[in-house]
């Protein structure tokens, strides 16, 4: 609805708001669950295949990941050509600084962190390969590659557009171990991320407080809603093997470290002492 300026109502960009808040959400939604699926075993997997009422084989998730995948994809380039539409009509910019805008509140579907992890889950695959001996193809030209012992995850998507994810953590500035994706997007190891929000192992990130804040954006409130990258962390521990089991060893000690302090605590609050 445009009026003599060539003006929205004011309902487009409040609209489209919504619609990018509801598709992130579903697929959001989507990926964790398929994931979990992929993750899950014994007992437990058989009840997530009834509940979900799905077949329980390889292909139904790699079928169910393509899907996941084209959504995000199609989702990405509508809001991408609906914006650019909008201001090559309208003679603005406020397509693009709408862009930049949902941006800074996560809401674009190629942010979400179960992206990152649809990467980790289609490389894990291709590496372990399907009874069938097909090699699944859930992206084109994904892949995990390692400079000067430095890994990140890269992909061609669409229109040139190239997704690189950085895999190194800036708090200690070594490869993310046990990697968490905090709601700014930003991945760190949990223990760093832990350290951060000024918060044990045993409280875990969800008893941050909101003032606590990004180490690297500074954003606020991110530590609640923060996602553990599972996948990502089984094809981390299968590429950098040797650097995983050192890590493995360390954390190991400082974890209980953390957990003996923490039920030293708890006792000596019990008895009064």
């Amino acid at each position: 609805m445009v009026g003599v300026n060539g003006v929205c109502d004011g309902t487009f960009f409040p609209s489209l708001l919504k619609e990018m808040s509801d598709v992130v959400g579903c697929f959001n939604e989507r990926a964790q669950k398929l994931l979990e699926l992929h993750l899950a075993s014994g007992f437990r997997k058989y009840f997530i295949w009834f509940k979900g009422k799905l077949q329980g084989s390889h292909v139904a998730l790699i079928e169910e990941g393509k899907d996941l995948v084209n959504y995000a994809l199609i989702n990405a380039i509508a809001i991408r050509k609906i914006l650019k539409k909008y201001d090559k009509v309208h003679y603005s910019k406020q397509g693009q600084a709408f862009r930049s805008q949902a941006q800074s509140m996560h809401m674009e579907i190629l942010q979400s962190p179960w992206l990152c992890e649809l990467m980790a889950f289609h490389i894990n695959l291709r590496e372990t390969k399907v009874k069938s001996g097909k090699t699944p193809a859930l992206f084109e030209g994904c892949h995990l590659t390692v400079n000067d012992g430095k890994p990140s995850l890269s992909c061609e998507l669409f229109d040139s557009v190239k997704l690189d994810i950085e895999l190194t953590c800036s708090i200690c500035l070594d490869t993310v171990f046990d990697p968490v994706c905090l709601t700014c997007g930003h991945i760190f190891c949990y223990m760093c991320a832990c350290s951060a929000a000024s918060v044990t192992i045993v409280d875990r990130l969800k008893a941050a407080e909101r003032k606590e804040k990004c180490p690297l954006c500074r954003e606020a409130g991110v530590y609640e809603g923060a996602v553990h990258l599972d996948e990502l962390s089984i094809l981390l521990r299968r590429s950098c093997h040797e650097h995983w089991e050192q890590r493995l060893k360390t954390e190991r000690v400082e974890r209980v470290r953390q957990a003996k302090e923490h039920w030293e605590s708890q006792c000596r609050a019990f008895i009064g002492a």
